[in-house]
């Protein structure tokens, strides 16, 4: 009988059969071991082998020393060899790497990383496991912000999110900006909307006063006295934020009010001279300080339809309001999903025409319908993806990506250093977008910390992700 072809196993997973992973993967092999049936009896004939694979992990110290030579010159200078470059103190790269990995990747706290550490044969103390953490850090972090430039330079649509942190003891807030590309974190001791746009300029710290910056400044209350002292001064141009906040003083711009609004205006209009911020669409949840005038903005249906679920109905007619206005709206989801995928003019105004409809309809539920006609007013925004087909219709993403900084928050609660600081918002922003180019984290900081360079820099797999898009 010919062999027939073994089908894979089929599981069962969330009510649905799917196909169970087939076994073994492609493994490098690096033993092999050739193993005789126990009593064999006399006159057996061998038949070939029956292969098993084992995976093992093997955890122990390996410990080198380095003899450096050393030497007098006829000149009678000393001259000694050199350690590798890619040892740091009395540390080689593997352990620098693991260190790195488990701490940023597995969350495990300085101490009990140590009692890890020293239970496997390395002799380290809690600051030399500090010191692996935060030395040398300059390249990872140059990486990271050249990070949000590629992702905004080649992205038609970003999300954003927030939450909060504490530093030092007080209160802050860690921004997230990114989308399947990448993701980049900044912790700030704010989160208004000068920080938004601070962040947004990408290490950007030259200021000029444009026409868009004023008319922003106007938009926004500042007074007209202000405006044009701020317009008519010779000095137009400034290299950061002391020249800026000197120059403000100097024009006796002094009130608070004055001066946020005239620095979210320099750097709004700053924004605007870049191209890019004429097509780039931002995606937020509706918090305020994400709705820059100016820029393109597009709002969570997600948030937008956690209002209606979240309104407490009185009675049956309630319930039922709610469920078709909830019905309605995700059926209008999905269809803008496919339109999104595929455009068309037709289906564009028929969309256009059932959001006004299921906004401005009556229930016989008054905070419903309150709701809705708040709702109604977010047209433009909720509607984004017409335009813009490449807009994502939620931040389901930056709050994944942010739920990362609350669960560090709960296991070590906050930061000591503003080097601590940077150094969590580094590794927090390289693992994430490692996980969405398919890169291994793992593999990733060996290859830095060796030196070997064999992974491209990450900003430049986004160009070449955001390239690939493009060809047909």
């Amino acid at each position: 009988m010919a062999n027939r072809r073994r089908k894979p196993a089929r599981t069962r997973k969330n009510g649905r059969f799917s196909k169970k992973r087939s076994k073994p993967q492609q493994l490098v092999i690096h033993e092999e071991q050739v193993i005789r049936p126990p009593d064999l009896a006399s006159g057996s004939r061998f038949k070939g082998y029956r292969d098993t694979v084992v995976q093992d992990l093997l955890l122990e110290s390996r410990n080198t020393r380095y003899r450096l030579e050393c030497w007098q010159t006829p000149e009678g200078q000393f001259v000694s060899g050199q350690l590798p470059p890619e040892v740091d103190g009395h540390f080689g790269p593997h352990l620098q790497a693991t260190v790195k990995y488990l701490h940023h990747h597995s969350r495990i706290p300085q101490p009990l990383l140590r009692e890890m550490l020293l239970e496997w044969g390395i002799d380290i103390s809690v600051g030399q496991i500090d010191a692996l953490l935060t030395g040398q850090q300059a390249r990872f972090q140059l990486e990271k912000e050249e990070l949000l430039r590629a992702g905004l330079e080649v992205s038609p649509a970003i999300t954003v999110d927030d939450t909060g942190h504490c530093h030092q003891g007080q209160n802050g807030y860690t921004t997230h900006i990114g989308n399947d590309d990448f993701a980049w974190f900044a912790s700030t001791a704010h989160k208004n909307r000068l920080n938004f746009l601070t962040l947004l300029r990408a290490g950007e710290t030259q200021r000029t006063i444009t026409l868009e910056g004023l008319a922003y400044m106007q938009q926004q209350g500042l007074p007209q006295e202000l405006i044009e002292r701020l317009a008519t001064h010779e000095v137009q141009d400034f290299a950061d934020e002391t020249a800026w906040q000197a120059h403000l003083a100097a024009l006796g711009i002094d009130k608070e009010r004055h001066q946020r609004i005239a620095s979210e205006g320099i750097q709004c209009g700053c924004l605007l001279q870049n191209d890019l911020w004429r097509r780039l669409v931002i995606v937020s949840d509706d918090a305020g300080q994400f709705h820059v005038p100016g820029l393109l903005h597009a709002l969570c249906w997600v948030h937008s339809e956690r209002l209606i679920h979240k309104l407490i109905p009185l009675n049956e007619p309630h319930r039922q309001a709610q469920a078709l206005v909830r019905g309605q709206l995700w059926e209008l989801y999905r269809d803008l999903k496919q339109y999104a995928m595929a455009p068309d003019a037709t289906q564009k105004s028929a969309l256009g025409t059932r959001f006004d409809a299921i906004f401005t309809q009556k229930t016989d539920f008054a905070t419903l319908n309150n709701l809705l006609k708040r709702l109604y007013r977010n047209k433009a925004e909720l509607l984004q993806v017409l335009d813009y087909p490449q807009t994502p219709l939620h931040t389901n993403g930056s709050e994944r990506d942010i739920r990362e900084q609350v669960i560090r928050k709960k296991i070590s609660g906050g930061t000591r250093s503003d080097l601590g600081r940077q150094c969590r918002d580094t590794f927090l922003s390289l693992k994430k977008t490692c996980r969405k180019l398919g890169i291994s984290f793992w593999q990733y900081l060996l290859d830095r910390t060796k030196g070997t360079n064999t992974i491209p820099p990450l900003p430049e797999l986004i160009r070449q992700r955001a390239a690939a898009r493009l060809v047909p």
